[in-house]
């Protein structure tokens, strides 16, 4: 199993190494059927656009591309034609009763003056754990089945459907 992470760039703090460019010179590398039996991509990144054209750049020459960075979980598990798995964004594993897992008050006092104040101090009620199930065919690498996992915490429960 080979595991990427990489990181978007639009809206971005810190600017890295193109995504696209990254993934093309490591799959010139490692191919999915030969070198390696499955390829899953974690991209971290922003904006949702950025990370769907990755996937369809990708699509079929990776087992899965699943997003973070968000920490909200976006409900759009799919398998894409060519056979890679995709979710826009996994979400957070924390608490849900918060802003991106951190005190709401600080946050919004942050937001609403404008300015950094406070420091921002994690939240600490019910945690949820939420992420990404996918099944890989073991012949090709590509995905069988995708689906998201909600547990515990605020948000409501997903657990994914046998296939």
């Amino acid at each position: 199993i080979l595991v990427i992470h990489l990181q978007c760039q639009i809206f971005m703090k810190y600017q890295v190494n193109c995504p696209f460019e990254s993934i093309t010179e490591i799959l010139e590398k490692y191919k999915m059927g030969k070198d390696i039996d499955y390829i899953f991509v974690d991209l971290h990144g922003e904006a949702t656009s950025e990370k769907m054209a990755f996937a369809h750049f990708v699509d079929g020459k990776v087992s899965a591309v699943v997003g973070s960075h968000t920490h909200i979980p976006t409900a759009d598990v799919q398998i894409l034609p060519s056979g890679t798995a995709y979710h826009t964004d996994a979400g957070m594993c924390g608490d849900y009763d918060s802003v991106i897992g951190f005190k709401k008050r600080v946050c919004i006092t942050n937001f609403s003056n404008k300015i950094r104040g406070e420091k921002m101090e994690t939240a600490d009620n019910e945690s949820t754990v939420c992420g990404t199930y996918i099944e890989i065919d073991d012949v090709t690498g590509r995905a069988k089945n995708i689906d998201y996992v909600r547990v515990g915490g605020r948000l409501k429960q997903h657990l994914p459907s046998p296939n």
